[in-house]
């Protein structure tokens, strides 16, 4: 029960009593949600509902380019299917037929020639003289007469070629033995020639029709003829024979050379017409897009893209955590960086409609240089270059055009001196653009003189101009809505704050001049003090500008408006004195607030005199020989400065009033009041709170005493009386 009560406490505690931990997080896990969704919904198709056989309700378009699987598949099946079959040559079958037609004509020839020995009255006994044969001889001997053995040895001839018959082979005996010899060697040829080239299983009847025209053109009888004929169709039988492993490879090569140059749908391309029958095809085509309603989610793209993710908040979080904890540990800035990438996906998302070139990724990284600072614009530069490849299916250019565009841009805003070179950033992103897709339509080898290519070649050029200059105008448009949003101060504020017509300034400029021109004086040291240290220039001169307002109110009572009046000072008491002098600090804080200026540069204006002492007025006091005097009532309020540029304009301020009080202000003079102004703002303890280090001091005091002696150098004497000459002169010259 406890536990709930705890749980319900954290879920319904407001979201600003909650700790930096747990808004940091809450925060991010907002903007990852929101960017996630973003992209998911960038990088995935809007559905159709279409139906295979059934015309098309609309005009549907590949929304990124693919390769057409189901086209490149059946193209390279139709490629298999026209690779003939592979047939292996098998020699001992034609080693074999032409072994059977040498025994069956060698035999013939042994009859008829012991056909003509046995009518020529030749003992057939002396014939056989083999081991083997005695059996036969036997046989032989308890026949009626001599021809039974001819007889018996034809008849196992003839068992031996089923489709023979008797009466055919008896055509071939007593006749001539060469003749029979002269028979079988030209049918030998004949059918060794046939059999080279090769006989197949479905070719033997056509092979066997040649053959038999061959034959029939024999200088024989009819029936020798035939005969022949008979024997050869028995014996011939195909060498050729079907090898199905090789075959199957011959067709795989032939799938895999249509595949290595698949069938693609390029971007925009027309995947099927408004009232186009939809057939198989287009079907996969679309389950491929993932645009078919109902189909399957790519949920491991879902999942890449979550990680990938994933990568890039760890990674900018890492960077903050380890270089600018400042913006870490701020959730309104946290949530600030977040809205800035979030706007500049959803303008690249709407811009991608229309060109990917168009994508305005500048414009998200020149508010980043200009809010925060140039290498966190960096870092989220190169993720934005990724995401963007990732909306436009990897298109390499589109990547390359969105990380240089974003550099230049970056580069362009790093030191801003009016709003003016915003716009000039823009252009120079414009320009830039315009040579990398040159260059890349160059090197990918896409530019050609066709109407299509020039055609989309100037439209890409468009894109990429209109990029960099759209990037300009929205930055300048957003940054103020930011600024006023989130309170930062930023370098095109800072420039709008010291512009002389500024009415603070102007009051200052009217009402007090001397602390006017004091004020100007000490912004030109503390600006060049601020660059020596590294410290920020341009918030240091215009906290300068306005760290003394607050004389606005009485000016007459500070030593540089006084010019030739009396002294008010001498009227009042040391105590009133110094509560006067001090109450400028107070009532410029007061203004600089109702005047709406940075908390920055108010915080310059409270601290700009920390809180030493008023020492004029205290050493006033102590030689009026007052015992209840305390030393407190003589110093600032303070704090002490807390910035290194708060602490170089107290040290500005006190070394130039310094400096205009010597009555001869020359370089050594010079030097060392303004070392001794350092040490004692130091031994008072003013500048323990700021982080300047003592070799800090040592510059910034080089640079004081370097441009006072410039301000305050020797002026040479003119004689009065070469002047008055001189004068007259050229009035002698104009009558």
């Amino acid at each position: 029960m406890k536990l709930l009560l705890v749980l319900k406490g954290m879920l319904l505690k407001p979201f600003w009593a909650r700790s930096v931990q747990t808004q940091r997080l809450i925060v991010t896990g907002a903007l990852f949600l929101v960017l996630y969704f973003l992209l998911v919904m960038a990088v995935s198709p809007a559905r159709v509902e279409v139906e295979e056989g059934r015309p098309s309700p609309k005009d549907i378009y590949a929304h990124r380019a693919i390769v057409d699987e189901y086209t490149t598949e059946k193209l390279a099946e139709e490629a298999a299917e026209e690779v003939a079959p592979v047939y292996t040559y098998q020699e001992e079958v034609t080693d074999n037929i032409i072994e059977e037609l040498d025994y069956f004509f060698n035999h013939l020839v042994e009859l008829n020639q012991e056909y003509i020995e046995i009518e020529e009255g030749v003992e057939v006994e002396e014939e056989f003289d083999d081991l083997e044969e005695l059996e036969e001889l036997e046989e032989l001997e308890e026949a009626e007469d001599k021809q039974e053995l001819l007889k018996k040895e034809l008849e196992q001839l003839i068992s031996q070629y089923p489709d023979l018959l008797k009466a055919d082979i008896s055509v071939l005996l007593l006749k001539d033995p060469e003749i029979i010899e002269e028979l079988g060697d030209t049918l030998r040829e004949d059918v060794y020639e046939f059999l080279e080239e090769g006989v197949k299983p479905d070719e033997k009847e056509e092979v066997l029709e040649e053959l038999s025209e061959k034959i029939w053109g024999y200088p024989y009888s009819q029936e020798v003829l035939r005969l022949t004929e008979k024997l050869a169709h028995y014996l011939v039988e195909p060498n050729l024979i079907y090898d199905a492993a090789a075959t199957e490879e011959k067709r795989e090569e032939a799938r895999n050379e249509v595949k290595e140059d698949p069938v693609r749908i390029p971007q925009n391309a027309l995947i099927v017409q408004e009232g186009e029958t939809v057939t198989s095809a287009h079907v996969y085509q679309l389950e491929e897009l993932g645009k078919m309603r109902g189909g399957q989610l790519d949920y491991p793209s879902f999942i890449g893209l979550f990680m990938l993710l994933l990568i890039f908040f760890g990674a900018v979080g890492t960077y903050l955590y380890v270089m600018d904890r400042s913006i870490y540990e701020d959730y309104s800035l946290l949530l600030l960086l977040g809205i800035i990438v979030i706007i500049t996906l959803v303008f690249a998302i709407a811009a991608g409609y229309f060109s990917e070139f168009l994508v305005p990724v500048a414009m998200g990284v020149i508010l980043l240089a200009v809010l925060f600072n140039n290498y966190l614009a960096i870092l989220i530069n190169t993720f934005l270059a990724v995401i963007v490849g990732l909306i436009s299916d990897g298109d390499i250019m589109v990547i390359i055009v969105t990380l240089i565009g974003g550099l230049v841009a970056i580069y362009s805003v790093s030191r801003i001196s009016q709003r003016m070179d915003l716009v000039r950033a823009g252009f120079y992103v414009a320009a830039v653009n315009v040579l990398v897709i040159v260059a890349g339509f160059l090197l990918l080898g896409d530019l050609r003189l066709e109407y299509g290519i020039i055609r989309e070649f100037s439209y890409s050029l468009f894109a990429g101009a209109g990029n960099g200059i759209f990037s300009a105008v929205v930055a300048i448009g957003l940054l103020p809505f930011l600024e006023s949003g989130f309170g930062l101060t930023t370098s095109v504020t800072l420039l709008e704050l010291s512009n002389p017509n500024q009415p603070l300034l102007k009051k200052l400029m009217m009402k007090a001049p001397g602390t006017y021109h004091h004020s100007v004086l000490v912004g030109n040291l503390a600006e060049a003090a601020a660059e020596e240290v590294k410290a920020e220039p341009l918030l240091v001169r215009v906290g300068a500008y306005y760290h003394d307002i607050g004389k606005i109110n009485r000016p007459y009572f500070f030593a540089e408006n006084q010019f030739s009046r009396e002294n008010p000072h001498k009227k009042l008491s040391p105590n009133l004195s110094a509560l006067i002098i001090s109450a400028h600090v107070k009532e410029g804080v007061e203004m600089a607030q109702n005047e709406g200026l940075p908390a920055e540069v108010i915080d310059i204006i409270r601290e700009h005199h920390g809180n030493s002492q008023i020492s004029f007025f205290y050493q006033q006091a102590l030689e009026n020989g007052r015992d209840d005097i305390s030393e407190k009532n003589f110093r600032y309020e303070g704090p002490s400065p807390q910035s290194r540029e708060a602490a170089i304009i107290m040290l500005a301020d006190a070394v130039e009033a310094a400096v205009r009080s010597l009555s001869r202000p020359v370089g050594s003079r010079i030097e060392g009041m303004v070392r001794k102004i350092i040490k004692e703002k130091l031994n008072d303890g003013q500048l323990d709170e700021c982080d300047l280090t003592l070799r800090d001091l040592d510059k910034i005091g080089d640079t004081f005493v370097h441009i006072l002696s410039c301000v305050y150098h020797t002026r040479l004497e003119y004689p009065e009386k070469e002047i008055k000459a001189e004068i007259e002169g050229k009035g002698r010259q104009k009558v």
